[in-house]
């Protein structure tokens, strides 16, 4: 795994910046999320045990909260440096090579995520107009889940960049 940004000289830990408790607050969201994911999916199968009957619309939150778990994870893991990657080959590359490597692949992704952006400027504001049969929610709100994560992500593979760019052009000593 790749060494983090938030790494000072000699592989010392610098106090987490706003940043990084911001990304630490996203994994707690996301981990809560999961939580309410898991309780409403345990009422739903006791009480069809039980009664033979579900609550309505029950269903849906687990599958439209999955969206977000999904971005909200994906951005938090991608601050960390923890979303897995085949780094075997990366890491038999020297050092600045590995940096153009890691620079090369966050710019690629940051463009598929710009990318994904700008798509969801046209499929959020459609989604509103779909409500989800059981809840009755503008799918909207589902949706909205692609841009704010996709934001989300952008900004660790920028930070990515950089931390790649200035290894690129250190000294050599």
């Amino acid at each position: 795994m790749a060494a983090s940004p938030d790494q000072g000289s000699g592989g010392t830990e610098r106090p987490p910046t706003a940043w990084a408790r911001f990304y630490d607050l996203l994994g707690h969201a996301g981990g809560l999320i999961l939580a309410i994911m898991t309780a409403a999916v345990f009422v739903q199968v006791v009480l069809r045990f039980l009664g033979r009957s579900g609550i309505d619309g029950l269903e849906e939150v687990p599958r439209y909260l999955f969206v977000w778990l999904v971005m909200i994870g994906a951005a938090a893991a991608m601050w960390r440096n923890e979303h897995t990657i085949l780094d075997y080959f990366v890491n038999l590359l020297g050092l600045r090579m590995r940096a153009l490597v890691i620079a090369f692949t966050n710019a690629v992704s940051v463009l598929l995520f710009v990318y994904l952006i700008k798509l969801s400027f046209t499929l959020v504001p459609n989604a509103q107009f779909q409500t989800s049969p059981g809840l009755g929610l503008p799918l909207g709100y589902v949706f909205l889940a692609i841009p704010i994560g996709a934001a989300l992500i952008i900004l660790p593979m920028l930070r990515n960049i950089c931390a790649a760019l200035r290894t690129l052009w250190q000294k050599s000593s």
